[in-house]
Parts: structure tokens; sequence; C-alpha cells
């Protein structure tokens, strides 16, 4: 099983290809935002990686941090699956922006169907 440590909130054991914004809110208990509800359309999930930052990415993940100029500074956790352990900081968080809510709930899977290219940086 995969370690996801989140910054501030510690070190959890995470299912294989769990997505990480679900590893960070159900099993780190971090209330990281992602009002699209995981479907790459608003990068409010992003992350730093401290360590671990996988080597490919989606098509969809890609699209949004190069239109947005977030590209190789930030990752958006509902396009990543918990493969191998990870050190991250969640971005944007409901308690940090007085959010009412995360927005919709991330499914299981990977929305859109991922396309999956290598990390451009």
């Amino acid at each position: 099983m995969p370690e996801v440590e989140v910054e501030g909130a510690g070190t959890v054991d995470v299912p294989e290809d769990l997505r990480l914004v679900l590893a960070i809110e159900e099993d780190a208990g971090v209330d990281i935002m992602h009002q699209c509800g995981g479907n790459a359309h608003c990068s409010t999930c992003r992350v730093e990686f401290l360590e671990g930052e996988p080597e490919d990415m989606t098509e969809a993940e890609h699209t949004l941090l190069e239109m947005r100029d977030l590209l190789g500074e930030a990752r958006l956790s509902c396009q990543i699956l918990c493969e191998h352990d990870m050190k991250v900081r969640p971005l944007m968080t409901v308690s940090e922006l007085g959010a009412d809510d995360p927005g919709g709930k991330p499914e299981e899977e990977i929305t859109p169907d991922p396309m999956w290219i290598e990390r451009p940086y």
C-alpha cells in the first residue's frame, strides 16, 4: 500500500490506485477543495508535490494547468492515482478559503476518462 503524507496532517496508508483527492480528504482528513467534483475543470484540488511526483499526467490535467499558467507549479489531485509513496501540500482548503463546502464528491475513477501523457517538465 502506498503511503501518502499530507503536510500538516500526517501519513496514511491508502489503497493502490485511489485518487489522490480522495486520499487527502477521506483518509488524511484534510478539507481539500474540489469545486468541480474532480473532473479537471476548476483546479481547486491543486497540490504541491514535496516528494514522489508522478511522471505521467492526464491530458485533462495538462490542459487545465497550462491554461491557468500552473504547469510545473501545481498538480490536480483529482487526476492522480496513488501508485507509490508521495508527500504533498494541499494548496486550497475549505477552512483556508472560508468556503461553505469543498464541492461535489469525486467519483472513485478518474474523470474524464484519462488519456495519459508524460509530464512535460
